[in-house]
């Protein structure tokens, strides 16, 4: 399909400024003084949303060594032209500020995008052939990797080692579920781990049986640790290849900085945060390959070290490498039937979900993270969760003092009557991820009964009534990358086939939807001074896109950017 004649237009002049290769200096500082009379780039005839409340939109910006020199008219940054600036003329062509993906894991993401695909899956057989078909090419005794795969949209059966057993006799198979907060495996590879019906189940996680108390090959939370441990190691080279597959990912859906929240399932190994830290992350910096901005957060007993870390070189170690803070889990997660709430599951009456750490734990740890100056997240989604958390943020407060804190509730995704108020008290950030009511609205009412799906539920615009700060996210691989997407997603609250939306009360506005990938998101990580908005001094990370009209663009929001750049210069296409 041809693109029209502005657009095509875009991308020749697009290319034409771009780098023989997308390498930019470190900056160890956000601080910034600009240099020099002419900029080294204007964007003309442009439509730009600037999410900069003290002006909105404007027709021009200026960019010079990276950075905004001005945004406004294009008579105020004409004087700005020199005889080597480009001009970019849009042609009215819409403008955003590079997106802020709120919470992903991103190398597991990268490494996923390389392994078995099984999202979309719509049938048991389906699902069998996929399997089949990955094995044709394996050789006895290698593991047979992948994930997304989703039971409710085949009815709700659970896969089971049964299912897997004759089609991959001779290689072990794991396959997460779409949340990540479950797996199955085959007989082969719940054998090398040592899984058998005399297992326990350990703290805060479950391995399923039959009612003859045999393994059925699902484990769900921190059992899937019990896997984890035996599978074979992801070389680092694979870790590394998986940043930058990662990376690239992202700046085609208009991201240029995400919130890496390391690994998504309870109790998983600290130390490989680190070894991504240090063998991934920092080795892409000094090999000058990092291609987006990444807020890194670390498991929370590592508290000390975090905060060690950052005593030694500050909470940015480069303009690519920002220090965030800790991240826990307090539950599990809806489709695995874990997420902690006051009432049992449907048709479940014992099962109330599951707690996976100890809460007298987590207050010490967070009240010691707290302390040193961390910002702590926390992942909740049942409304019991929610509570808990809520309770312990005024807990923290009472002992520790009020300060500048953005404690963050990651997830926020059931919420008894009134938490959504409370948000508001202390500053709590809720971070959302809207792709994941497409997935939920069909299956809530059958895991919590209808009444209690629709009063809880993705409750984005009571959070904002509340005080909430709102932050949009992926928890990538869960959900794609795909702002745009959520953006529509948050503001229609239409899964696929649906005519009318889910719970329309909590619909948001598009501008609150924009923000909240955008300026709220980079306040939730403490880089608002930096990144999240076109404003003079920030990073010049901005996306286009093929609309032509801010009218155009409100009336029918685009599946796909144009042009992605980082620092003024252009990292996608």
């Amino acid at each position: 399909m041809a693109l029209p004649a502005q657009s095509a237009a875009l991308l020749a002049a697009a290319v034409a400024i771009a780098a023989a290769a997308f390498l930019l200096p470190p900056d160890s500082r956000l601080s910034w003084t600009p240099r020099g009379r002419f900029a080294d780039m204007i964007l003309a005839n442009a439509t730009i949303y600037t999410a900069d409340p003290a002006r909105p939109f404007a027709a021009a910006m200026a960019v010079r060594a990276g950075r905004v020199l001005r945004v406004g008219t294009y008579e105020s940054v004409r004087e700005l032209k020199g005889r080597h600036t480009y001009e970019l003329n849009l042609s009215g062509n819409v403008v955003l500020p590079g997106f802020i993906d709120s919470h992903v894991h991103f190398i597991e993401g990268g490494l996923q995008l390389a392994r078995m695909p099984l999202r979309g899956v719509r049938s048991k057989d389906d699902f069998i052939s996929r399997v089949k078909e990955a094995t044709r090419d394996k050789h006895p005794g290698q593991w047979i990797l992948g994930g997304g795969w989703n039971n409710d949209v085949w009815g709700g059966d659970f896969p089971a080692a049964a299912w897997l057993d004759d089609i991959s006799p001779d290689n072990p198979v794991w396959l997460s579920r779409v949340d990540g907060h479950v797996g199955v495996a085959n007989s082969v590879a719940m054998k090398i781990a040592g899984i058998d019906r005399s297992t326990n189940d350990p703290i805060g996680g479950t391995i399923m049986r039959t009612a003859e108390g045999e393994p059925t090959g699902l484990l769900v939370d921190t059992a899937m640790k019990l896997m984890f441990d035996v599978i074979e190691k992801v070389s680092i080279h694979e870790r590394r290849e998986a940043l930058l597959r990662a990376s690239r990912h992202a700046l085609m859906r208009g991201v240029t900085t995400v919130v890496d929240l390391g690994s998504y399932f309870p109790g998983a190994s600290s130390e490989k945060a680190w070894q991504d830290f240090s063998d991934v992350y920092e080795w892409a910096h000094s090999m000058q390959k990092m291609m987006i901005r990444v807020c890194l957060f670390f498991p929370m007993p590592t508290w000390s070290r975090v905060s060690d870390l950052i005593g030694e070189n500050g909470r940015s170690l480069s303009q690519w490498i920002h220090l965030g803070g800790v991240k826990a889990f307090l539950d599990g997660s809806l489709g695995s039937s874990s997420a902690l709430f006051h009432e049992p599951y449907e048709g479940d009456p014992d099962n109330y979900g599951l707690q996976v750490t100890d809460m007298d734990n987590l207050l010490n740890r967070t009240l010691e993270s707290d302390r040193s100056g961390l910002q702590v997240a926390v992942h909740a989604i049942g409304d019991k969760a929610n509570d808990m958390l809520l309770d312990m943020v005024e807990k923290v407060v009472d002992l520790n003092g009020m300060k500048d804190r953005r404690f963050r509730i990651e997830h926020a995704q059931h919420l008894a009557p009134g938490a959504a108020n409370r948000f508001g008290k202390h500053g709590t950030i809720a971070s959302v991820q809207p792709d994941h009511l497409l997935d939920d609205a069909d299956s809530a009412a059958k895991k919590i009964g209808l009444e209690r799906a629709e009063r809880s539920s993705y409750t984005f615009r009571s959070l904002l009534a509340g005080g909430a700060q709102l932050a949009f996210g992926s928890d990538w691989p869960v959900s794609d990358i795909n702002p745009l997407q959520a953006i529509q997603t948050a503001m229609s609250r239409k899964p696929p086939g649906w005519e009318a939306p889910w719970i329309p009360a909590e619909r948001l506005s598009l501008d609150e939807s924009l923000k909240a990938h955008t300026i709220h998101a980079a306040y939730a990580c403490f880089l608002d001074h930096a990144v999240g908005s076109l404003f003079q001094g920030k990073y010049a990370d901005f996306v286009v896109l093929p609309s032509t009209s801010w009218d155009d663009f409100a009336r029918d929001l685009p599946a796909h950017v144009l042009a992605t750049y980082v620092s003024g210069k252009l990292a996608y296409p």
